[in-house]
């Protein structure tokens, strides 16, 4: 049986030109298979190139077999380093929830750490039924012009709960290089041959797409390529980036790890949600502080794009 190389994380990493981080996040996402050997995670170098051509639009299916992506609740994957204190469920897609997680559980042996990798949408009715102990949501209402709260509110009616802000990041449109089709506005995706591409619904995206087309009375039945589907924002930016569509909606920092031009229009916020109840008094103490710690936001500021002038503020309670 022939040998192949295989790859660690910062071996990934600097073939890419990308952080170590957004190894992990394509990692967790399905986008990169990986495997762990001891407590190191190592991707074949077939796997690799198979990424390469398929950002590049030469992806072709391959017999291996990779982690499965399904745009719905994934299984839950565990902290690398385990304690014995009470499981906390983060819910979530973003890679500042992970930095989040290490640093809860280095902080506090209390906290064991778990993630689930669903929209916010689906990661707030979790929270409802107990399935969820930290969620993140980025959900735009078009009646009030308000991120999230209104959301919360009538999902969690019955609950006391907190949001604090995580970030702040640009959501837009990605288009080809040059924006030869001119995309601009939410009234472009109805020009003639447009081929747009959609998030799953229960994500934040799809929550934007869904809310801009209600207030600019666009039907989905109108815009080429509306039940077309894809579960994270890269994989968006990938079908642009292959041309099979002309525009998709993400997030800015997704547009330069693809490689296609991105289009700002909406200036998003990401919360954090918990639940105000005697057991999570020092889940949110924790929360707070580690939002507010020094080496928390250097990291988050070396992933790039967020802004975190707001990291850590409480944005609304209930009593």
């Amino acid at each position: 049986m022939s040998q192949q190389n295989s790859y660690t994380t910062e071996e990934i990493a600097k073939i890419l030109r990308i952080s170590k981080l957004t190894v992990y996040d394509l990692i967790k996402k399905g986008e990169l298979p990986a495997y762990r050997v001891g407590r190191q995670m190592r991707v074949d170098e077939s796997d690799l190139e198979a990424y390469k051509a398929k950002a590049k639009g030469e992806y072709r299916q391959a017999s291996a077999v990779s982690i499965p992506q399904t745009g719905q609740a994934q299984q839950l994957t565990r902290h690398e380093q385990a304690g014995t204190g009470r499981n906390i469920i983060i819910s979530g897609q973003d890679v500042s929830l992970d930095l989040l997680a290490g640093h809860l559980e280095k902080k506090d042996e209390a906290y064991r750490p778990l993630r689930s990798y669903v929209g916010s949408l689906n990661s707030l009715v979790a929270m409802y039924t107990g399935k969820a102990d930290i969620v993140s949501t980025h959900l735009y209402d078009g009646d009030t012009n308000e991120y999230n709260v209104p959301y919360i509110r009538r999902i969690l009616c019955g609950h006391r709960f907190v949001v604090i802000n995580m970030l702040s990041r640009w959501a837009g449109f990605y288009v080809q290089a040059g924006n030869p089709k001119q995309i601009k506005a939410w009234s472009d995706f109805t020009k003639p041959g447009i081929r747009m591409v959609n998030r799953e619904k229960g994500s934040g995206a799809r929550t934007l797409i869904e809310e801009q087309f209600r207030l600019a009375k666009i039907a989905g039945s109108d815009v080429i390529g509306y039940e077309r589907e894809e579960s994270n924002h890269l994989a968006v930016a990938g079908v642009v980036a292959r041309r099979e569509a002309d525009v998709g909606v993400g997030i800015e920092k997704a547009a330069s790890l693809v490689g296609v031009e991105f289009v700002p229009t909406v200036r998003e916020r990401y919360d954090l949600v918990l639940l105000k109840n005697k057991d999570n008094e020092q889940l949110i103490q924790a929360v707070l502080d580690v939002l507010g710690s020094r080496p928390f936001q250097k990291e988050l500021e070396a992933v790039g794009g967020y802004d975190l002038s707001q990291t850590g503020k409480i944005m609304y309670e209930t009593w």
